[in-house]
């Protein structure tokens, strides 16, 4: 069921979901956290879709807050429920130019009482979230720097701005990569990495990302190096991790497989498909402590792999070029 309210306030807005919950028998009960989605000007029916589909897992009330600053002041709404909402409640806000100036009290009068508040923004996120009006109401923060437009330094912005809850779903796309390189490390023979090589293409920061991490973890000198678009043009392509017996590499050869090559042993097929932006979603909401790792990769790990080569081992970093248009892992 879809209810428009058109010219409204926040108050219509929350009177006409108790009204709705009374009529229809819906209750919120069982919704465990309220996902407030934030965008500029763009259309955000693939974050709703997503969240939808996230929230059969993790019932909540979704509202989502798309603003409008050059227009006269207005504040349109819109209510799903039912099988327009998948298990949760969503409530779009168009705030048009002065009703959108303050984004937290728009908010505040719909969040579900006494639960957790997690800020998602889909697009472009704030220089700062955590001292954005609704990154400081928020549990949880969560960007995507592969849709940043900030490209040239989308993840040093993060390393300066992190605060704890913060998190990015360039992070979040990397987990079947460490999953899988995790595994391999855990088998015989268990000789220590000696160096490791990280390739993809220029307008994955989950690549720089994953590099990050294996410095972190295994202590050793790491080489970032970018594809050129001819040879591979999205996301993280290989890692190479060198030990005494020989190079363990793991090659991607198109978006949902690739090839295990280890000393020894015949080579291996996998199944590494990209991750969609649900499966994202909805592990990044099972958790809402702060994500410790993320912090000490985006933090210490990527200053790491910046540092020069000469001070910390480490391969220079290539610059990420600001007129790609940006790419999933």
């Amino acid at each position: 069921m879809i209810i428009d309210l058109n010219e409204t306030t926040v108050s219509t807005v929350a009177r006409k979901l108790v009204s709705v919950r009374e009529e229809g028998g819906a209750v919120a009960l069982g919704r465990v956290l309220t996902l407030i989605i934030k965008s500029d000007y763009r259309p955000v029916e693939e974050a709703i879709e997503a969240a939808n589909d996230a929230s059969r897992e993790h019932p909540m009330r979704v509202i989502v807050l798309v603003t409008h600053p050059e227009d006269a002041s207005r504040l349109d709404a819109q209510i799903r429920v039912g099988g327009d909402a998948g298990a949760s409640e969503v409530v779009i806000l168009r705030a048009h130019g002065d009703a959108g100036s303050n984004p937290e009290s728009l908010v505040t009068g719909l969040l579900l009482p006494d639960a957790p508040v997690v800020v998602w923004w889909p697009d472009s996120p704030p220089a700062a979230p955590a001292l954005d009006p609704l990154g400081r109401i928020a549990h949880r923060r969560i960007t995507d720097s592969s849709t940043s437009p900030e490209a040239a330094d989308r993840l040093q912005r993060l390393d300066e701005t992190y605060r704890p809850g913060d998190t990015d779903l360039a992070w979040t796309r990397l987990t079947r990569w460490r999953e899988q390189l995790a595994s391999v490390l855990d088998q015989p023979p268990y000789e220590d990495v000696t160096a490791v090589e990280v390739r993809g293409a220029s307008t994955s920061p989950s690549t720089a990302l994953l590099a990050a991490w294996l410095g972190l973890a295994l202590e050793v000198p790491v080489a970032w190096q970018y594809e050129r678009p001819s040879t591979w043009d999205h996301g993280i392509h290989s890692v190479r991790l060198a030990r005494p017996s020989g190079d363990i590499l793991l090659e991607r050869h198109s978006p949902t497989h690739a090839t295990l090559t280890q000393p020894g042993q015949p080579d291996h097929d996998l199944l590494l498909p990209r991750r969609s932006l649900r499966e994202c979603l909805a592990e990044e909401l099972r958790r809402l402590d702060p994500d410790r790792l993320y912090g000490r990769v985006i933090t210490d790990g990527w200053d790491a792999l910046r540092a020069p080569a000469e001070t910390h081992g480490t391969a220079a970093v290539p610059t990420i070029p600001s007129d790609h248009a940006e790419s999933a892992e």
